[in-house]
């Protein structure tokens, strides 16, 4: 049995989100397909994730006596025992939401999910696998503008460095752009969706 870690970093509304649509339909095909596995949602919003603190910095570097019950260490633990994460966030301003930043910060820790060695860091959380699902307002993944997408990119680099290199993305592209079939775009991300689902 697989423990599945599924990320959601957007503040609109449930059922408002186009990329939720597309991300709650790949989970639902997910646990049809893997019926024993468990499935944790994990809404940052929700957490009321928020920026780290001096104290929550130290106590990156000092640890504490129970750290899987402390407020912010428990969330590196929950990533580190985790088999499979599913992340799904919209592309603002060429880059990642911000309370998915602060997220990283919680679970990036030396000796937990990483560690530094002789040979530089190596990260903790091998054998693992992701998947980004991520919407965007325009067209980034060529072209020109596929440059200045910083967010995919951005999630893909840290989570390699954590040990996580088996990781794939699925885009919903041009969701702002005038005269798009926004509805045939998401139910064609649906569709890829329930496929990769079935193998994930």
């Amino acid at each position: 049995m697989s423990k599945v870690l599924y990320i959601k970093a957007n503040a609109k509304p449930e059922g408002q989100s186009r990329t939720f649509q597309v991300s709650d339909a790949f989970v639902e095909s997910y646990k049809k397909a893997h019926p024993g596995d468990e499935v944790v949602v994990l809404d940052l919003y929700r957490e009321g994730i928020r920026f780290l603190s001096e104290e929550d910095i130290m106590m990156h570097a000092t640890g504490t006596e129970n750290p899987q019950d402390h407020p912010v260490l428990k969330y590196a633990f929950q990533f580190l025992n985790a088999d499979k994460y599913i992340f799904a966030e919209p592309l603002w301003n060429l880059g990642i939401p911000a309370i998915l930043k602060a997220y990283i910060d919680y679970i990036t820790i030396n000796t937990v999910t990483f560690k530094y060695t002789i040979d530089g860091p190596v990260g903790l959380c091998t054998n693992k696998k992701a998947i980004n699902i991520t919407g965007r307002g325009g067209e980034y993944s060529s072209g020109v503008t596929s440059g200045w997408e910083l967010g995919d990119r951005y999630l893909k680099t840290i989570l390699g460095f954590l040990g996580v290199c088996d990781y794939q993305t699925l885009a919903i592209e041009t969701l702002d752009v005038m005269g798009q079939d926004v509805g045939k775009l998401v139910g064609d991300a649906i569709g890829k969706a329930n496929e990769i689902a079935k193998t994930f």
